[in-house]
């Protein structure tokens, strides 16, 4: 089984409401919601604003994925927003436990998201705390950036280590996912692949994320 997260920094603003209507009928189950800060990546986008303004009008459940210094500053803010899980940054946390046992007394699932050039043992100490892995595909910032090639290897050399350490952690994976690198990426043992571009820039999202499906 794999999950396709439509991220809705891709999507058209002036009409996010349809935006998110059309992939929840094309059988999307949750959303990808980038948060940046214009501090910790050089781009600023959305806040918990956002996540409470689609929450009444979607089933989609939510993944917030905070690309932002000190998120132990805002992670309430988007739990009360009613977002459903929410991924951080280890390179943004001092902190790494104490702020995944933060997004745990909410009552959310949590994730640590790894940038390209950070190793995976950088989780290796909170594994048993955690649901899911992100691991970045580009160097977050920007959508619609070309996939790093290296970072297949990086997704198997996780998947490995997940096998004998947490097993039950699903690998997520983010930044150039469409038809031509997805496949790679599966083989390497991710199962969550966050998709921009490869949804909203194509005129007819339900075979859009078809064929994605189809690896």
């Amino acid at each position: 089984m794999i999950t396709i997260l439509p991220s809705i920094l891709a999507a058209d603003f002036s009409k996010l409401g349809d935006e998110v209507r059309s992939v929840e009928e094309a059988g999307v189950e949750m959303l990808h919601i980038d948060v940046m800060d214009g501090h910790f990546v050089p781009n600023i986008s959305m806040g918990p604003l956002v996540v409470q303004a689609l929450k009444p009008i979607t089933r989609c459940a939510m993944d917030v994925h905070l690309m932002i210094e000190d998120p132990d500053r805002y992670i309430s803010d988007f739990a009360r927003a009613g977002c459903d899980r929410i991924s951080v940054h280890a390179e943004a946390c001092p902190h790494l436990h104490r702020t995944i046992q933060l997004i745990k007394q909410f009552g959310l699932k949590a994730g640590v998201a790894l940038n390209p050039a950070t190793p995976i043992d950088a989780i290796r100490h909170v594994v048993s705390d955690i649901d899911f892995v992100l691991i970045m595909t580009v160097n977050p910032g920007f959508g619609g950036q070309a996939f790093i090639p290296q970072m297949v290897d990086k997704i198997a050399e996780t998947s490995a280590f997940l096998a004998k350490h947490a097993p039950h952690l699903v690998i997520q994976v983010d930044g150039g996912i469409n038809k031509e690198t997805i496949k790679a990426c599966y083989q390497a043992g991710a199962r969550e692949f966050v998709a921009g571009s490869a949804v909203f820039n194509q005129p007819d999202r339900t075979l859009a994320i078809k064929e994605l499906q189809a690896l």
